[in-house]
């Protein structure tokens, strides 16, 4: 899963050089497609030792879309794509939620408390806005724009992954698709699922818009006038790295001929 290059962006305080929080791959690819994927990474920088979480914790979805990532990066490849991914997990803060969104910094998790963020100050707050949200956001909009004004962008789409039982309530799904108004991209990917009769499909599941879960792609997709696709893959599916690489190879064609037709 090599690239030809990778840009990280990061900002930094008077008072410290701060992590990068997002990372280019493959920023020069000839795809109109522009990948993101903002819950590819459980790292936690120094700054915020565990957040009172154990391994296991950490390790689980509540830190991270596990396989999101090896997916994301091999799409890359497959279609000759950029691809913008965070280097931070969603705990210290979620990427997909607006900053004003009661869960951009999440205290419970399904059924986990995170202790380190319980009773952040105003002050914490607007430090992790700042350093972690503007930053990555701002890092999209400058890749957005260039590939824009070149000509080389079509529409964008967010890869993650989901649990196969939430609250202990099984989820059928192998696959979700996640648009709002414009579906024609969304649409044509489902076409192209359909035809494997085994294959479990949602509509607007097991999220949907209404669910808080489109802020990127409303920010720099639905903004710019572009189709906007999030795609969910079940996480049990994409374990292992030719897991990923299987379902990278099943989306990446109908990625690819959804793009001809915008």
């Amino acid at each position: 899963m090599a690239h030809a290059s990778r840009t990280a962006f990061g900002q930094e305080t008077a008072a410290q050089a701060v992590e990068p929080v997002a990372a280019v791959e493959n920023p020069d690819g000839r795809s109109p497609v522009l990948l993101i994927c903002e819950h590819a990474s459980n790292h936690l920088p120094d700054r915020y030792g565990t957040l009172g979480l154990r391994p296991a914790e950490l390790d689980s979805h509540i830190a991270w879309d596990p396989g999101a990532l090896g997916v994301a990066m091999e799409l890359s490849r497959l279609l000759d794509a950029p691809l913008i991914h965070a280097t931070v997990s969603r705990l210290v803060l979620d990427l997909n939620r607006a900053p004003s969104a009661p869960d951009s910094i999440c205290t419970l998790s399904e059924r986990t408390t995170i202790p380190g963020n319980l009773d952040l100050d105003e002050t914490e707050r607007a430090t992790r806005v700042r350093e972690v949200y503007d930053a990555f956001h701002g890092a999209v909009d400058v890749l957005a724009d260039a590939r824009r004004v070149a000509g080389q962008l079509a529409a964008i789409v967010s890869i993650h992954s989901f649990t196969p039982v939430y609250r202990d309530v099984p989820r059928p799904w192998h696959v979700g698709l996640i648009f709002d108004r414009d579906e024609r991209y969304a649409r044509s990917v489902e076409a192209g699922l359909r035809q494997d009769p085994a294959l479990v499909v949602g509509m607007n599941e097991p999220y949907s818009p209404a669910d808080r879960v489109f802020h990127t792609l409303e920010r720099h997709a639905e903004r710019r006038g572009l189709p906007p696709l999030m795609i969910e893959i079940r996480n049990d599916l994409i374990r292992t790295q030719d897991e990923q690489a299987s379902w990278a190879r099943r989306l990446a064609p109908l990625l690819r001929e959804g793009a001809r037709t915008l």
